[in-house]
Parts: C-alpha cells; structure tokens; sequence
C-alpha cells in the first residue's frame, strides 16, 4: 500500500468538502448577476466569506478570495508596493524587505521587482533554526523607515516547519507604520490563527493545504490597507481582485477551513506524538543525520519534519522511497525536479551540499503510526543505496 507524508505540498480533499462541492456542482448563477439564481450564488458566496472571518477573527470585508496561496502572496507584494510607491525620479527606489527561507511565491515577486529597477530589496537575517534577528530588522527599519514600502516574512516555514513569532514582528512594524504581509499557507489549520491579534497588514492562505480542492484562497486585507489591484475589469472582492467569483469554491475553503481549525488540538497532539516517533526512527536508523528547523516545540509546526542525510543526494532518496512505495520530498513542491539545494537551507546557513541533502516529511489529518512505521521500514535500505550512489546533486 502507498504511504502519502507530503502533506505540506497539497492533502487530500476531505470527504465532507467533496460532499459539497457534488451537491452545488453545475447550479447556475454569477454572483454579480441581480436575477435569483446570482443572488443565491451571492448568498453562498457571502456566507463562505462571514465563516472565514469568524473562524480566523477578521472582518467579513477584509477577506479577499484568490485561486490560491501564490497568487495572494503576490498580490500582497506587488499591490502594497504599488500602493505605496509615488516616489519621483530623483528619489531613491522604496526598499523591500523580506526572509531568505521565504516561499518562491514571495521571494521571486520581491526580485521581480528589484530585476525592474523599481525596489532595492534586503533579506533579513536568519538563523541556523530559521528564525529571523529581530535586532537586526529593527534597527534597519528604524533608520530606514521613511524608504521602507513593505516587510515579508513568511510565518511558518514549509521547507523546515520552523515558526517565527509574526506578533513581534508585526508590531515592530506597526510602530514605524510600515505594511507587513505574511504568507500563512503552512500555518492556517496547523497554528492557532487570529488575524486582528496577530497585527499583520495581509495574510495569505490557500485551500488544498487544508482538505479543499486546488484552485481557492484568500488574502485577509485590513481595512486599512491600501492594494492596488494585479488585474482590472470589475469591482468584485474590494477591486483589489476583480473577475466572476466562485462561490462552491469560496463554500469549499470555508468549511475545509473550519473542519481543519476544530480539529486542531485533536490533531496537533498526534502530530506530535509521531513526530516524535518520527525523528527517534531515523536518528536510530542514520545517526548522522541532522533534524532542520527551530529548537524549540513551540517554534515550530508539529506536521512537518526536515531531514539532512549528509552525502546523499535528496532527490536520490527521494526517488528510491517513492520505488519503495512512500511519498515524500525534497522541498517546497513549486520547485520539485529543479536541480540544486533547498534555498531555504542556504538561506539558514547550510552549505549547498547538505542544502540538496534534505528532504521533507510532512503529516495530515489521515496520517497514521503505521504510516511512520513504514517509512521507517523502507528507509535504511533507500539510504544505503542513496549513499553508494554518491552525492551528485548541488
């Protein structure tokens, strides 16, 4: 039987999500549309948007549905810069600032607008456990602040699981009335999510991490926050994301939202309990191998563990565990089969062979002890033949 532990790159659908999407599937109505049939797509739309804020405390008009994490992140990104940057020609470029274990979807929007010529960007520093110098980031802000447009920090890491506290961040920013975008994907439904507490200017999240299909989202946008809009040709979602609306999607995310948020105690203490197991397996199994991200329990996610296996190529293990019938991986999955080590790795100050040494082990709601016990199983041997293979990747 196959053994799915890549959670972290999409879960399945969940039975009670499938459920709904088969009972609306194919009814009519654009929500724009004044007849009965678009107000009824409207209320269902509407209401999807009412669970969403009460389940992460926003307000019902901060929540802004996209097709899914990256293209809210980059909206965030090029919207708030857009927003804020009415600088003339003889000013210099407003600077951006984000984490170098940001995810592709931050991290390559923030260099597009640095190759532009339009922004200066610095990477704020990061730890041998991924987490940001808040010393560092304050300082710079302060002396800064006049040019600093945005600040990105990505709240938990879906390479390493490791957890910086965004409160803090956010707060520093707030202080010098600085924006501040987080792309929440790995931490909606596997952290305790409050949106007015947590004091960020956006937030990003996506459905098929959560048990909803691929293809719906949101960004939370306060009130406040001004973002211009990546595309033009309606006045839907705030006319921050103009275009028809899709109303099963929305009602799909909320309840995979909900499902994953009530459950998450219930879940948490049994990611723990086989994270756990997890690492004591493969410590016995490959004592040399290194356990990536935040020390501590509490800085970081309980469903997702990084390994290094120093001198073997990850791709390597990869390929013969999933011969063996388990599915892992090696890294974020928007960057499976592309040759090199993990950024995030690099970024956190592993060299880059044993940034191409990691691979990624990442649990979900139907995850099980036998399921950990089988990757356990099929890992020594994939290992030992990784190894005599020799270390190609990097």
């Amino acid at each position: 039987m196959a053994i799915y532990l890549d959670h972290a790159a999409s879960t399945p659908v969940r039975p009670e999500v499938a459920k709904l999407i088969a009972e609306h599937f194919g009814e009519q109505g654009n929500p724009a549309a004044v007849h009965g049939f678009g107000q009824s797509s409207k209320m269902q739309l509407e209401q999807a948007r009412e669970d969403i804020a009460a389940i992460l405390n926003c307000d019902r008009n901060e929540v802004i549905f996209t097709s899914g994490g990256t293209e809210a992140n980059n909206l965030a990104v090029f919207g708030i810069f857009d927003a804020r940057d009415a600088r003339n020609q003889d000013q210099d470029r407003p600077i951006v600032l984000c984490l170098g274990t940001e995810h592709h979807a931050v991290l390559e929007a923030v260099e597009a607008l640095e190759k532009s010529g339009r922004a200066e960007v610095h990477l704020i520093p990061v730890d041998r456990q991924g987490l940001p110098d808040t010393e560092w980031l304050q300082a710079f802000l302060t002396e800064h602040s006049d040019r600093v447009a945005l600040v990105a920090a990505i709240w938990a890491n879906n390479e390493t699981g490791s957890v910086v506290n965004m409160a803090e961040l956010a707060d520093i920013c707030k202080r010098l009335q600085i924006p501040i975008h987080t792309d929440a994907v790995a931490a909606v439904g596997h952290l305790p999510v409050d949106y007015r507490s947590l004091g960020v200017s956006t937030l990003a999240f996506t459905g098929h991490k959560l048990g909803a299909p691929v293809g719906v989202g949101a960004l939370l946008v306060g009130r406040g926050v001004k973002v211009s809009p990546r595309a033009f040709g309606g006045s839907q979602e705030r006319g921050i994301r103009p275009g028809t609306q899709d109303s099963i999607g929305a009602s799909a995310l909320a309840l995979a939202t909900k499902l994953a948020v009530s459950e998450l105690s219930e879940h948490r203490s049994n990611w723990e309990m086989l994270r756990s197991r997890l690492i004591a397996g493969v410590q016995a199994a490959v004592p040399e191998v290194i356990v990536v991200g935040a020390e501590s329990p509490a800085q970081r996610l309980p469903n997702i563990v990084n390994f290094v296996f120093p001198g073997c190529a990850g791709e390597s293990l990869l390929f013969l565990l999933d011969t063996a019938g388990v599915a892992i991986s090696n890294g974020s999955a928007c960057t499976a089969g592309v040759t090199g080590g993990s950024h995030v790795l690099q970024a956190m100050g592993f060299d880059s062979k044993d940034s191409a040494s990691c691979v990624r082990v990442s649990f979900g709601a139907s995850t099980s002890v036998a399921d950990i016990d089988e990757f356990l199983s099929a890992l020594p041997d994939a290992h030992a033949r990784a190894k005599k293979a020799g270390f190609t990747a990097g």
